[in-house]
């Protein structure tokens, strides 16, 4: 499985954003696909997470009610929707993917950089 992510780039607090996951190689209706991020200086932070059905989402907290996750099985793609972007949203972001029936994050892509400054 390969995975690529895209749509990131500089926006204003409280713009939005949508980053795309886009996978080859096998389907991601067999993957749990989350996002994760890491900020300059600081330790990844998973942000979000779809299972394999699409049945199942999950959000850290600091960006609930602002993020939403979804995914499109025909594109074989899984997207992060970001609004009210805030300067401690800026990060590089990376999609992840975990095999049904593993906890762990195996497969990644190689990330995409949202800056959020005025």
């Amino acid at each position: 499985l390969q995975l690529v992510e895209s749509g990131g780039g500089l926006v204003q607090p409280g713009g939005s954003l949508r980053l795309s996951c886009a996978a080859s190689g096998d389907s991601l209706n067999y993957y749990a696909v989350g996002w994760i991020r890491q900020a300059p200086g600081k330790g990844r932070e998973g942000v979000s997470c779809i299972s394999a059905s699409g049945s199942v989402t999950k959000y850290v907290d600091t960006v609930k009610g602002r993020f939403t996750i979804s995914g499109d099985n025909a594109k074989n793609a899984v997207y992060l929707q970001m609004n009210s972007l805030k300067p401690e949203d800026t990060a590089v972001y990376y999609c992840a993917a975990a095999r049904l029936g593993s906890a762990v994050w195996s497969y990644w892509g190689q990330g995409t950089q949202v800056t959020v400054s005025s």
